[in-house]
């Protein structure tokens, strides 16, 4: 198996994070992409991956799955006992796909919008709208005090173990620092959690 990656992008980084975490790092072979040279636009790339984004895992038989949480998803069922991190139980899965869409649609994507309309990066083949980038990052920071408010007394995001929810989460964070969002010191709370997380192996992967 490949997956087809951008190691310095934090979606990619989820999957990396979440292999690490199940112990399956060595399952697959990691292809580098340059995303700014524009890699993942060319013809072959486009056939696996229509929405050109990166990651996208490519299996021994040809088929190829795009989307970060699909492709965990596809190694959570396939070792469903090698450190479960989406859920063993219908209320645990479904309340975890419940984080994982606030994360992605209430921190991850508005921290992405914000990297794109006020850095320039991808200037050549998008319209930078500075305005829509600034208030993308105030609603990304907003939301980082609702996530030090459910992290009070508690040491992960959903339960007592690591999840999907939390490498969200810290692979967000990390990636915000490029657009100077970062941990406020009233935030202690999101404070102690990033620094426990960042003590995990997997936080290097």
């Amino acid at each position: 198996m490949k997956i087809f990656e951008t190691k310095t992008a934090p979606n990619p980084r989820r999957v990396r994070m979440f292999l690490a975490e199940k112990g399956l790092l060595d399952k697959v072979e990691f292809v580098e992409l340059d995303l700014q040279k524009g890699e993942n636009l060319t013809p072959e790339f486009q056939a696996m991956n229509p929405m050109k984004k990166v990651p996208v895992m490519q299996l021994d038989d040809g088929n190829c799955i795009a989307e970060t949480m699909s492709i965990c998803l596809y190694f959570e069922e396939q070792y469903p006992d090698t450190t479960p991190l989406m859920g063993t139980t219908p209320l645990e899965k479904a309340q975890l796909d419940q984080w994982q869409r606030w994360l992605d649609y209430y921190f991850f994507v508005p921290t992405g919008m914000c990297f794109q309309h006020s850095t320039g990066y991808f200037k050549d083949r998008m319209n930078p709208i500075p305005e829509w980038g600034e208030e993308a990052g105030k609603q990304a920071a907003s939301f980082m005090d609702f996530l030090d408010r459910h992290l009070e007394g508690r040491k992960f995001i959903y339960g007592d173990s690591i999840t999907a929810a939390d490498i969200t989460a810290l692979c967000v964070l990390d990636f915000a620092k490029v657009v100077k969002i970062r941990i406020s010191p009233e935030q202690k709370n999101l404070q102690a959690w990033y620094d426990h997380m960042k003590e995990r192996p997997s936080a290097k992967a």
